[in-house]
C-alpha cells in the first residue's frame, strides 16, 4: 500500500515511510552532517521529495536504496552549502557516561570516522552501520561499486592509522 500511495503522491504514505526508513535516513544524514537537527531536516525534506517524485519509482525492491540516496544527496548538498562545522562536544560526555568497557573505544572510533571526508563517512555509514551490500551503497551514492570499494578501502586504511593506539577498536576495523 505504501508504494502505491507514494507513486500516486498521497500524503498518508509519509508516516509509513518515516516509520520504516526514517531512522536509517537520519543515520546517514547525521554521519554526513554531524548535526542532529540538520539530519532531521534532511529526513523531512527527503520524504517530501520522495512524495513529489514517487511516480518515478519503478521497482518496489528499490524503495529503501532510493530513499537513502535522496537523504544522502540532500545531506551532502547541505554540507556543501554550509561553511560551518558543528563539533559535538557532548559526544565525549555521552560516551564517558556509558558504563562498562568499550566507551573509550567507541569514542575513539567516533572521532576517527568524523575525521573522514563526507562521502567516505557516508560510504562507511551505509556499509558498516546500516549493513548495506556494496552494490546497494553504490546505488545510494550514485557511483560504481568499484568506487565504493576504493572509498571503503581508503577509509578503512585511514581508520587503521587513526586507531593505531586503540587495539580493541583496531581489531574490529581490521576485520572489516
Amino acid at each position: 500500500m505504501t508504494i502505491d500511495a507514494l507513486r500516486h503522491g498521497r500524503p498518508e504514505a509519509l508516516a509509513d515511510l518515516l516509520d520504516r526508513y526514517g531512522r536509517d535516513m537520519q543515520a546517514v544524514a547525521y554521519l554526513v552532517l554531524r548535526d542532529r537537527a540538520a539530519a532531521e531536516d534532511v529526513v523531512a525534506d527527503s520524504l517530501i521529495a520522495a512524495l513529489e517524485h514517487g511516480h518515478r519509482l519503478r521497482d518496489d525492491d528499490s524503495l529503501r536504496p532510493w530513499l537513502l540516496r535522496i537523504a544522502t544527496n540532500k545531506a551532502l548538498r547541505t554540507r556543501e552549502r554550509s561553511a560551518r562545522v558543528v563539533e559535538l562536544d557532548v559526544v565525549a560526555d555521552v560516551a564517558s557516561s556509558i558504563a562498562g568497557p568499550g566507551a573509550d573505544e567507541a569514542l575513539a572510533l567516533w572521532h576517527a570516522v568524523q575525521a573522514l571526508p563526507p562521502r567516505m563517512r557516508a560510504a562507511i555509514g551505509l556499509r558498516y552501520y546500516l549493513g548495506l551490500p556494496v552494490d546497494e551503497v553504490a546505488s545510494v551514492l550514485d557511483v560504481s561499486p568499484n568506487t565504493i570499494k576504493s572509498q571503503l578501502k581508503t577509509a578503512l586504511a585511514h581508520l587503521r592509522v587513526a586507531l593505531a593506539d586503540e587495539p580493541a577498536v583496531l581489531a574490529e576495523v581490521r576485520h572489516a
